[in-house]
């Protein structure tokens, strides 16, 4: 309950870090057209130099990222298919990025780059694929470990069967009618 909270306390603070980031207006004295053709930027970016282009290619890569983390963390489930989780962050990820660009459509000195929704989508992706499966792995055997060290000392009983998940303990006791007196 704690994880879910605090993940979803600082994933709205990353979304208005983002936002204060991506949609103030810049005083420019002209601006680039916008890039509607995916992987256009990213040759322009790597005509630029290596130093350069890694510098903007990780900019794209990690404004993104920390939602590849705070989604999953916001979501508090630990036992979940890993690639639906996956797929589900991901989506999310790419629909804050096309929000964020056509939000900035609105905003003097922001253009519109496509490759931007697909560097923003892929940290996201990247992020989840490299923190959150050990993450709900540590989480899960923690949990784990909480629930066998409280019942180590307690005698096996009906609690302790439920708790280990062993299945049924027979059948119902049934209380037999007694006739009504008249």
């Amino acid at each position: 309950m704690v994880v879910r909270v605090a993940g979803f306390a600082l994933l709205l603070a990353h979304l208005l870090l983002v936002a204060w980031l991506s949609l103030r207006p810049r005083d420019v004295a002209w601006v680039t057209a916008p890039n509607i053709v995916p992987l256009d930027g990213l040759r322009a970016d790597l005509a630029l130099g290596t130093a350069e282009a890694v510098r903007l290619i990780g900019e794209g890569l990690l404004l993104l990222a920390p939602l590849g983390v705070l989604l999953p963390m916001a979501d508090g489930r630990l036992r979940v298919s890993g690639w639906a989780s996956l797929a589900r962050t991901t989506a999310a990820g790419a629909l804050v990025s096309l929000a964020v660009e056509l939000l900035q459509t609105a905003v003097p000195g922001q253009v519109v780059d496509v490759d931007s929704v697909l560097l923003n989508t892929a940290g996201v992706a990247l992020a989840h694929l490299l923190f959150v499966p050990a993450g709900r792995t540590w989480l899960r055997r923690r949990s784990d470990g909480g629930r066998a060290e409280s019942s180590a000392g307690s005698t096996p009983g009906r609690g302790a069967a439920l708790l280990r998940n062993e299945g049924s303990q027979g059948a119902t006791p049934t209380i037999p009618r007694v006739p009504i007196a008249r």
